[in-house]
């Protein structure tokens, strides 16, 4: 197949976004230098609503549904996600392939007072909008207020200046990608904190009948992150995850094996089930699944029950 003349990248506007999408174009046209390579930037609903917690609004979905509407109507032919902000079933016709090396996958601790959760004095008030920090951090530390936080890295760490929380929690592969480093304290232990799913992981979307997309986009395609992310994912359908479910999940791989940790809590952090399992790199996929099945023997079936009745 011919290389491409044009390609169209659909990106929110976020900084961070942006940034993504950048790099993304910047990989594309080391292989393909001769192509045009456009950002076309787009503001999501996700991004427009900031008053409201994301479960109460239509989940994380909100972030690329105009995204794909434009690559459904041939506007963009593909898509750049934080592959922890896609839903764990993309839309029929819709296909996606990870890309890079992950980044950091750890959730990063931010305060311009204390160094760390640990160093929070009794009461203090954290920012987060994310049920899985929220049921973590009250399970750590139930007497900490926590306080929702929404809007892009900018303007959470603007509300943080202006002293409208004692610390928050973000991403720090979102903090490092934007040169926020310095910003960064300390963080948060993976023995008390799991990520979320697929967090620090880049995607490429696009239409799955446009084959020439899925060639091109080929030998962008990492096998062992793909391989990270596809048991997290896996984990993430069989728990019909959402925003409103509290859960994480954290994969690696060594030695030809791959381990998988998740965990689903009541937001208030009152319960908590946690397990691992391990197995091939093939079986990336089925250990999601198996250990889905093992955390919902262990309890996780009651918690999800009771969060479905509370929707």
């Amino acid at each position: 197949m011919s290389a491409p003349a044009l390609l169209r990248i659909a990106s929110r506007e976020s900084r961070l976004a942006m940034v993504q999408s950048e790099w993304t174009a910047a990989q594309l046209k080391l292989l393909y230098p001769l192509a045009i390579i456009e950002i076309i930037g787009m503001t999501t609903r996700g991004d427009q609503i900031l008053d409201q917690p994301l479960a109460q609004i239509g989940g994380k979905g909100l972030f690329i549904k105009e995204l794909e509407v434009a690559l459904e109507e041939g506007r963009a032919d593909l898509a750049v996600h934080s592959m922890k902000d896609v839903p764990m079933t993309l839309p029929d016709g819709f296909s996606a392939i990870i890309v890079g090396l992950r980044e950091d996958v750890q959730d990063a601790f931010v305060s311009n007072r204390f160094g760390s959760i640990d160093e929070l004095p009794q009461g203090a008030t954290v920012g987060t909008s994310s049920l899985r920090r929220e049921s973590q951090l009250r399970h750590r530390r139930p007497d900490l207020k926590i306080e929702p936080l929404r809007g892009n890295v900018n303007t959470r760490l603007a509300k943080l200046d202006a002293g409208q929380y004692d610390a928050i929690i973000l991403a720090a592969a979102g903090l490092k990608r934007l040169g926020f480093h310095d910003r960064i304290r300390s963080q948060l232990d993976r023995r008390d904190f799991l990520p979320a799913i697929a967090q620090g992981a880049l995607g490429i979307e696009f239409r799955t009948d446009r084959a020439d997309v899925a060639a091109w986009l080929a030998p962008f395609a990492r096998a062992d992150t793909t391989a990270i992310v596809s048991a997290e994912r896996s984990l993430g359908r069989a728990l019909t995850a959402s925003c409103d479910v509290p859960l994480g999940g954290h994969a690696t791989i060594a030695g030809g094996v791959l381990q998988l940790e998740g965990f689903v809590a009541m937001p208030d952090g009152s319960r908590m089930i946690r397990d691992t399992i391990s197995g091939p790199v093939a079986d990336a996929e089925r250990l999601g699944t198996e250990l889905a099945a093992r955390l919902v023997a262990a309890g996780a079936d009651g918690i999800l029950a009771s969060l479905s009745r509370h929707a």
